[in-house]
């Protein structure tokens, strides 16, 4: 099942309401699911949040965003896993580009946490059983480094700190076209775009997202950039240079590169945080993956 559902009414006698109309029609979706999905405005029609009570007639679009039903076991799976610092409490694990970080509707296995979990048996269930540890994600075909709770209360803190804006992330990117300023400050709040709601867009309404830049090099037609988060939303990089006219190199969604087997060239290089129980700041570097390097040698010889 997709993350994502639409449909187009074409029936010319339909009366009934939405939840009846999505649940006759989507077996995998219960009526009490459907109805928790529209009180959380992630059902539209023609583009607008609707009500239970709204009844559907021909040519409505209905779509659903953001499905999040989770009704299967997690399967621990054996996974050569790139764990760059473990103990008790937290794990550093870096993650290759094309690995989903945790299952969701329509991918419940291959993921990095079924990968962990067959590596260790305990990790933090506060976000959820689909997503144990897992205290802040990176898109599949981003790679780079994630912080993994072991422990609720070590999840819970680390949480809090990235809340706080005091989680260090540092990303690298290769991006389309020619930056003439060295560094620079992206401040545009992002959002569901609401003429695609697969993808995320700047928006008035978006939730408030910054991103700082400095450009580190630059090629005849593309530069490559150092980014440091500010806020965390849902694609922000990628959304954000994209909006400056600069997408990701790689990236068929937001840019107009073609679809390849390792997505858009975008690593979390560097983190650092504050242990949750020692309280010592630790810090962890990562080396880009060697189809990076190799583009970027073959931007060099150019």
């Amino acid at each position: 099942m997709d993350n994502y559902l639409e449909y187009l009414v074409q029936d010319t006698d339909i009366t009934e309401r939405i939840d009846k109309f999505l649940s006759q029609r989507e077996s995998e979706l219960s009526r009490s699911t459907i109805q928790k999905l529209i009180e959380e405005s992630r059902v539209f029609v023609n583009g607008n949040p609707v009500k239970s009570s709204y009844k559907v007639k021909k040519g409505d679009l209905i779509e659903i965003t953001d499905i999040d039903v989770f009704d299967w076991d997690i399967v621990p799976q054996k996974m050569d896993l790139d764990i760059v610092y473990e103990d008790n409490d937290v794990l550093v694990v870096n993650k290759p580009s094309g690995l989903v970080v945790h299952p969701a509707p329509g991918h419940y296995t291959d993921t990095l946490v079924n990968g962990l979990m067959y590596h260790i048996n305990q990790l933090s269930d506060v976000n959820g059983e689909e997503r144990p540890g897992i205290v802040h994600r990176i898109d599949k075909d981003t790679s780079g480094l994630l912080m993994i709770a072991k422990t609720n209360k070590a999840h819970n803190i680390l949480a809090e700190e990235l809340k706080q804006k005091e989680t260090k992330r540092e990303y690298i990117a290769l991006v389309e076209g020619v930056i003439k300023n060295k560094r620079g400050k992206i401040n545009a709040p992002i959002g569901r775009d609401p003429r695609n709601r697969l993808k995320m867009a700047v928006i008035a309404n978006g939730r408030p997202a910054v991103t700082h830049f400095e450009v580190l090099e630059t090629f005849q037609q593309k530069s490559l950039i150092k980014c440091i988060l500010e806020t965390g939303r849902t694609h922000q990089i990628r959304v954000h240079m994209a909006y400056i006219g600069n997408p990701l190199a790689g990236d068929h969604v937001y840019g107009s590169a073609k679809n390849t087997d390792f997505g858009q060239f975008l690593h979390a290089k560097t983190l650092g945080f504050t242990h949750p129980i020692t309280k010592e700041f630790m810090e962890f570097d990562s080396p880009l993956p060697q189809p990076f390097l190799d583009e970027l040698e073959q931007l060099r010889n150019q």
